[in-house]
């Protein structure tokens, strides 16, 4: 079995259309394939204010799948140590060997689910963007505005975030990195009233926006209910909403702003759409500039398998030069 390090990772798999293509094709093999994904096993350490999840899937026509462990542990800040960490293996679908271990201590995870966000905005979002909204300041923010990058070219970004060294630090980065400008903000309102994209990644327990501050147009990416217990949106901002699609209805519905909303019963889950429903035809549901577009991404085993296959695949051909 061949061990790979985060080091060597970071190196060889950097944020890219292909990479936004692989994962969009995993979208599209869930919907078109008999993917063979469990429901995600978890983990919670309340005292920490952490989780630890366990994604799989097996996707036909792939000799090897991923089996990803990733770890959340959201006060970690507090120690000058990054939030996310994991590892992945990839296992042989034809004799069940491990192949490799892929060390890379979250990233391929931050990858992968930037990725998606790419992809989400690529086929919701107004084509042309010139502010994008951001709530919270972590690893996962930089990451989806690397990845959006590639599908808009959005030239501002308004961001909020409790942590204030985290936001300014955010700021430093993004505008060197993107050659974007960014502007801090009070708070999560004034980011809503200024976007046409919002992006929200953070592990809240209750709504961080409200319905009456999205405006005609937005296209929201919620990325940070990937539990039971968390909620980044007001579930009355899916009930307006013109399109909702999600990673994985049945998966949304148990740990994603789907949950809420249901149970709320201000939601109708035949009327919510799956990403790999619009992949797979090529299709752009947003019918008009106004229209108010919401993609409530929780993480899937697919995308694990891919971003692994693609890395595996990086690693040993730079390994052969």
């Amino acid at each position: 079995m061949q061990i790979f390090t985060e080091k060597e990772i970071r190196t060889n798999v950097t944020i890219n259309q292909t990479i936004i293509r692989e994962i969009e094709s995993a979208f599209t093999d869930l919907f078109t394939k008999n993917v063979r994904m469990p429901p995600i096993m978890r983990v919670d350490i309340p005292e920490n204010n952490a989780e630890v999840d366990v994604k799989t899937a097996y996707i036909p026509g792939h000799e090897s799948f991923a089996l990803k462990v990733s770890s959340g542990f959201f006060n970690n800040y507090k120690l000058g140590l990054p939030s996310t960490g994991g590892l992945m293996f990839l296992i042989s679908a034809v004799n069940g060997q491990p192949e490799a271990l892929l060390y890379d201590n979250g990233y391929l995870t931050d990858v992968r689910t930037a990725a998606a966000g790419a992809v989400a905005a690529d086929y919701l979002a107004n084509e042309n963007i010139q502010v994008v909204g951001v709530i919270g300041a972590g690893a996962q923010a930089r990451y989806q505005l690397e990845a959006l990058k590639e599908v808009r070219n959005f030239q501002h970004v308004v961001v909020f975030s409790k942590t204030k060294k985290r936001v300014i630090e955010f700021k430093e980065e993004i505008e060197e990195k993107l050659a974007v400008s960014v502007t801090i903000k009070d708070n999560a309102e004034q980011v809503a009233n200024e976007s046409q994209i919002i992006i929200t990644t953070t592990p809240s327990e209750e709504p961080v926006l409200r319905s009456e501050w999205i405006k005609p147009g937005t296209h929201i990416t919620a990325m940070g209910a990937d539990a039971p217990y968390k909620q980044e949106l007001d579930s009355k901002i899916l009930q307006m909403a013109d399109v909702v699609v999600c990673d994985v209805i049945t998966q949304c519905e148990v740990c994603g702003e789907l949950r809420p909303g249901i149970e709320a019963g201000l939601i109708d889950k035949t009327k919510v759409l799956e990403l790999g429903q619009i992949t797979s035809k090529k299709i752009k549901p947003r019918l008009s500039k106004d229209a108010i577009t919401v993609a409530d991404l929780t993480g899937t085993g697919a995308q694990d398998t891919k971003i692994a296959l693609y890395a595996y695949q990086q690693l040993v051909n730079e390994a052969k030069i």
